[in-house]
């Protein structure tokens, strides 16, 4: 089978070990296992003496009782039964598009995302349609193409809210109407929920698992809990077709998670909304830290996030993305993503939920880079 490189995550294994400021990293700032400790309150001599008895077999199947009822807890209405556990967001979204996705099925993926949601369908020789996020739209999708992409044919509807790399988040109006869409030629929603609830103030984001009886949610530890070296995601929806032929298809590539991980994420899950605060309180400082930056860019302009860790920036040079996040690398010192990673050009993807002070020093920085290009 022959699949698309991935531009992203090539880009990362090529140039992410010479950033000096990294402000492309996608997650919030990453904790470690003592913080973790401190986040949560537990008592650390029981639960390393309790991780210390475990006999180091294979998990849970399908994922431990704690973490399917922590990540359960997530949604208004589903149960552990509708969780599966996967290697990170990445495992789940494979899974899910490669056991509900055969040849000739209509496929429509929004776009710019994350690439496996457009290539893994087209890999398969799906019949894969495009549903362009513009500007104009502050990135939202345009309700009217997306009636006019779908058929009898259509087997699922790849979304991604918040949005990566854009920030821009749905409104529940909004998913509803997609729902509305999608049932009238019984299609799945596949939508990439990884930085749900990271928003920039504090109303509900509702999830597609909790809208749509044929929806589907992937989210994961790394992102929005800060603890991507778990490596745990997960497959959360209503439907036991959706639950069934994922866990046919899993058989096929993993047994379980591992033991160790899945603690640590129950732990982090019961004790969410104290990460969650943590991690709101980073992006809302950084973002109000990079819209001022942008401000004072004559020739930087975005559309500002809604919500999630990242922002396109879009800049005024004519310079190919790729050809200008290496320079600022190389003369800089910080590491962006180019829009080309996403099918975009004359723009960058910027991941604000760094450290604070990389942040800053970063911005600082690719202001004087900005400045060479100018003179």
């Amino acid at each position: 089978m022959k699949i698309k490189p991935f531009k992203v995550e090539q880009w990362m294994n090529e140039y992410e070990n010479d950033a000096v400021y990294n402000i492309a990293e996608t997650c919030v700032y990453s904790i470690t296992l003592n913080e973790l400790m401190d986040l949560t309150g537990v008592n650390r001599e029981q639960f390393w003496e309790k991780l210390s008895d475990q006999r180091l077999t294979y998990g849970h199947i399908q994922g431990s009782p704690d973490f399917k009822k922590g990540v359960a807890a997530l949604y208004k209405t589903l149960k552990e039964e509708n969780i599966l556990s996967t290697h990170g967001a990445i495992g789940a979204n494979h899974l899910l598009l490669y056991s509900l996705v055969e040849p000739g099925d209509r496929v429509i993926s929004v776009l710019p995302t994350y690439q496996q949601l457009y290539s893994i369908p087209e890999s398969f020789g799906a019949d894969l349609k495009i549903l362009k996020l513009r500007e104009e739209n502050e990135y939202l999708p345009d309700l009217e193409e997306l009636r006019s992409l779908v058929n009898s044919n259509t087997k699922i509807i790849n979304i991604n809210n918040p949005n990566n790399p854009t920030g821009a988040l749905m409104p529940t109006d909004m998913l509803m109407k997609i729902v509305e869409i999608a049932r009238s030629v019984d299609a799945y929603i596949l939508c990439d929920e990884v930085y749900r609830g990271l928003s920039q103030n504090e109303e509900y984001q509702e999830s597609i698992a909790d809208l749509y009886e044929k929806g589907i949610s992937v989210s994961s530890m790394s992102k929005i809990f800060s603890l991507a070296g778990l490596r745990m995601g997960w497959i959360a929806s209503p439907s036991r077709e959706v639950m069934e032929k994922s866990s046919q298809h899993r058989d096929y590539n993993m047994i379980s998670c591992g033991i160790f991980d899945e603690a640590f994420s129950a732990l982090a899950l019961k004790h969410a909304e104290i990460i969650l605060g943590k991690s709101r309180e980073i992006v809302r400082r950084n973002l109000e830290i990079l819209d001022r930056w942008v401000e004072d860019q004559p020739r930087i302009s975005y559309v500002k996030p809604k919500a999630g860790t990242t922002a396109l920036l879009s800049y005024d040079f004519d310079i190919p993305s790729r050809d200008f996040c290496i320079s600022l690398l190389k003369e800089k010192g910080v590491f962006l993503t180019p829009g080309s990673c996403f099918e975009m050009e004359k723009c960058v993807r910027i991941g604000y939920a760094a450290s604070t002070k990389e942040l800053k020093e970063g911005l600082g920085k690719m202001g004087e880079f900005l400045e060479t290009l100018s003179d």
